[in-house]
């Protein structure tokens, strides 16, 4: 019997490519970010929490036509690459998928935001 993937799993596989390419390294480059972060399933996309607590979700903008990541304390941030869009507590971190990817930029937001989440 083949193993069938997890909801997690089927939604990276589904993602056409470059897309899904640069899914995966925004996955490994979360999930490297701290020990303490875990993946989960939720809301029909991949979440990541940091102590337990929500702390970014991938997903794809309809709008723009890109992934990005929501950041959960994105409010408390000041970086000018952070869109509101109309949300209270998350502001979003917009991916071009064709370009190369920014790691360093990526990293230092996501480790600004870590802050709010001690151990």
């Amino acid at each position: 019997m083949e193993d069938e993937l997890s909801p997690l799993d089927a939604y990276f596989a589904a993602r056409p490519e470059p897309e899904r390419s640069c899914l995966h390294f925004l996955r490994r480059l979360i999930l490297q970010l701290d020990p303490a972060m875990t993946e989960a399933w939720k809301y029909r996309m991949p979440f990541y929490y940091l102590h337990g607590k929500m702390f970014c979700y991938l997903r794809h903008h309809r709008q723009y036509r890109q992934p990005y990541i929501g950041i959960m304390e994105g409010r408390r941030l000041s970086h000018p690459l952070l869109l509101a869009e109309g949300r209270a507590r998350v502001r979003i971190l917009l991916v071009d998928p064709h370009q190369d990817l920014d790691a360093g930029t990526i990293s230092s937001i996501l480790l600004e935001a870590r802050r709010f989440y001690p151990n």
